[in-house]
């Protein structure tokens, strides 16, 4: 019993902390020391963070109700990138509202080159997977991004690869929707689901 209290107070205090170091999944990859200038990690713990999956390339985009944040980008020449971005909003409603304004930005945005496309997940509280993808006219190009958005409560878990994609096929998410389903069975600890 008092164990249990413990942890329960140990965990509310890191919600209202924001999302310790070492939490992600990436956390410690990140932290090596590698001397290779093709590869790099880059670590952002500011809760104005910017989504890593962004059609609009909008700065305040999911930015209203945030609590905290922290992102893992990892990039490898000459074209390769994973990210791990996990933020925690006010609410479970603004969480909901990032999670759509996300989705309304994915129909809106892009381009004749390079085009978005999203489709539900059954994950969390409510999830999409969303492809980007280069195209030259109607035929499909090398190169692109594919990304997996889940909310729990009041959390949003973001996990996308980028790189030379072509055809997008369901295989393409398989790395992030295994990075999402751990991370889902320890957000709870962080997270006001």
């Amino acid at each position: 019993m008092v164990t249990t209290l413990l942890l329960s107070a140990a965990l509310a205090v890191s919600a209202t902390v924001g999302i310790p170091n070492g939490f992600m999944l990436y956390d410690k990859a990140a932290a090596k020391k590698d001397d290779n200038p093709e590869h790099s990690w880059r670590v952002n713990a500011k809760k104005n963070a910017k989504l890593v999956l962004n059609p609009c390339d909008k700065a305040k985009l999911a930015q209203s109700g945030r609590k905290a944040a922290r992102t893992l980008v990892y990039t490898a020449v000459p074209d390769y990138s994973k990210s791990e971005q996990v933020i925690l909003y006010s609410s479970r409603s603004a969480a909901k509202k990032a999670l759509g304004d996300l989705h309304r930005a994915v129909r809106a945005c892009g381009s004749s080159g390079y085009r978005y496309s999203s489709s539900a997940v059954r994950l969390g509280d409510g999830a999409l997977a969303v492809t980007g993808q280069a195209y030259r006219g109607r035929k499909v190009a090398i190169g692109g991004e594919r990304g997996l958005v889940t909310r729990r409560g009041n959390a949003l878990l973001i996990y996308t690869v980028g790189g030379e994609w072509s055809k997008p096929a369901k295989a393409d998410f398989t790395q992030q929707t295994k990075d999402t389903k751990r991370m889902l069975a320890k957000i709870c600890r962080i997270a006001a689901c």
